[in-house]
């Protein structure tokens, strides 16, 4: 069986602890690699090869940075079908999705953030008769950065490429529960040119690595995509530390369809933004809100559609559903079907384990499941399942409907359907959440801001909001 090691100092290692860890297939519920349960002295380890490392990387011109990390995005590129492959083992996503999102986009926010620093500019600011204010914008140093499981080299590369673009040293952590991808990416970046130490990748449980990752005093910045309940251990950790923090936590996402909608494009985007990636997508919209006059035509055609989706293992090139992340996760997505019919509602379809043959028998496979007749403030539309469930709610008013969708802690993305632009805006404008699709899901322009507000987060992501958090500004007076 294969051991997944750590990537330190431009070379893989065992970890210090000399503990592995059982990484499962979702597919087939089965072990089928090992991960390195690495601790504080492995970080120490990353940390000391860092410290070597960044007075050549900071010191490197912007166009020989962009010009590496131009090749780790082609490396990428060259192996995207093992990368396609390995993705979709590791987190139990149909095959197609790894190809067509996952690894094409962990290529493109390389390649952006490669060719964004040749523009990043800063501000200056004349004072007349004075003298002149100019901003410069120096990187932080060593920086952690800790992404999710449910898109695993997507979202760590979302972290580490605006990371290494300014200038960074970097500690990264993928999740336990999909760490595959990212211990191939070690190699990828040395064959690119990347110097030793710029990039380690550790491995492990997060109340052990992750957690000496926070706490380490030479990491100087956290970069956070998970639950909820670990941001706020992480701001408690890190913030009296003074430790810059970006934290991209939880949603609970309204799908708000007024009855003057174009019907068949919202039908055929919210069975995609309610489902895709089985549910496991922050911003996918899990309360659906449809306006009483289209209410019962909505709800027979969805519940006809979801029902016809296909669940499948993950090569099958037909499936629109593969395997959950983990038999925790499942057990934990059923245990609010569950909960949903205490509170009294009514499960229209799915909310069941799918059994699949031999040899998948033992995989995490759910149906797909609609559930209506909930109170809009109870715990199955107000807590986070991050599963193949969504709630189907009617309204009849703007503010009504805003009520119920800005009725939670939570405050990350909200979808709209609707032919009116002025009740667009109006409900753009008042709605909860860092970002706004109007008729459209899931439309990502890596230039654009990306985060939450209340319980969703603190920071944005993307763009130059990336390369501003990932560096520090200092401000020059010169005297005419």
């Amino acid at each position: 069986m294969e051991r997944l090691r750590n990537f330190i100092n431009g070379e893989y290692c065992e970890p210090s602890t000399g503990e592995y860890i059982d990484n499962f297939e979702p597919a087939t519920g089965k072990v089928y690699s090992l991960i390195p349960n690495s601790g504080a002295k492995d970080v120490q380890k990353a940390v000391d090869a860092a410290e070597k490392a960044y007075p050549i990387w900071s010191k490197m011109s912007n166009e020989k940075r962009s010009q590496i990390l131009v090749k780790l995005s082609e490396g990428i590129e060259a192996r995207m079908d093992e990368f396609t492959k390995a993705e979709s083992r590791d987190n139990g996503k149909p095959l197609s999705l790894a190809a067509h999102v996952d690894i094409p986009r962990a290529v493109s926010n390389f390649h952006f953030f490669a060719t964004a620093i040749l523009h990043f500019a800063s501000e200056s600011h004349n004072m007349e008769g004075v003298g002149v204010n100019y901003t410069l914008r120096k990187p932080i140093g060593i920086v952690g950065c800790i992404s999710p499981w449910n898109l695993p080299l997507y979202l760590f590369s979302w972290k580490i490429a605006p990371a290494l673009a300014a200038g960074n040293c970097i500690i990264a952590k993928p999740s336990e529960v999909t760490p595959y991808t990212a211990y191939l990416l070690g190699q990828v970046a040395k064959d690119a040119g990347m110097p030793d130490g710029v990039l380690n990748i550790l491995h492990g449980e997060g109340h052990t690595v992750g957690d000496a990752i926070v706490k380490h005093p030479k990491i100087k910045a956290i970069s956070f995509t998970g639950g909820t309940k670990t941001g706020e251990y992480i701001a408690r950790t890190a913030a009296p530390m003074f430790k810059k923090l970006s934290l991209e936590l939880g949603g609970k996402n309204p799908n708000i369809i007024f009855d003057d909608c174009d019907f068949d494009e919202m039908m055929k985007t919210t069975l995609l933004s309610s489902f895709a990636n089985q549910g496991q997508i922050c911003l996918c919209g899990s309360r659906i809100f449809i306006q009483r006059g289209i209410y019962e035509k909505f709800k027979e055609e969805f519940v006809e559609k979801v029902g016809a989706l296909l669940v499948a293992e993950p090569n099958n090139p037909k499936a629109k559903l593969g395997a959950v992340v983990s038999k925790s996760h499942m057990e934990k997505v059923l245990s609010y079907v569950d909960l949903a019919k205490e509170e009294g509602g009514t499960v229209l379809t799915g909310g069941v384990q799918v059994q699949m043959e031999a040899p998948f028998e033992d995989g995490y496979y759910l149906r797909p499941t609609v559930i209506e007749g909930l109170s809009y403030d109870c715990r199955t539309n107000q807590e986070e399942i991050f599963g193949p469930v969504v709630t189907i709610t009617p309204f009849d008013t703007e503010e009504d409907v805003l009520m119920m969708a800005n009725s939670t802690v939570y405050g990350l993305s909200t979808t709209l359907w609707t032919s009116d632009l002025k009740r667009a805006h109006r409900m753009a404008n008042e709605v909860h959440a860092g970002i706004v699709w109007i008729n459209s899901w899931l439309v990502r322009d890596l230039r654009t801001p990306f985060g939450g507000v209340k319980a969703s987060g603190v920071g944005r992501e993307g763009g130059w909001e990336a390369l501003r958090f990932f560096t520090e500004p200092k401000n020059v007076f010169v005297k005419y």
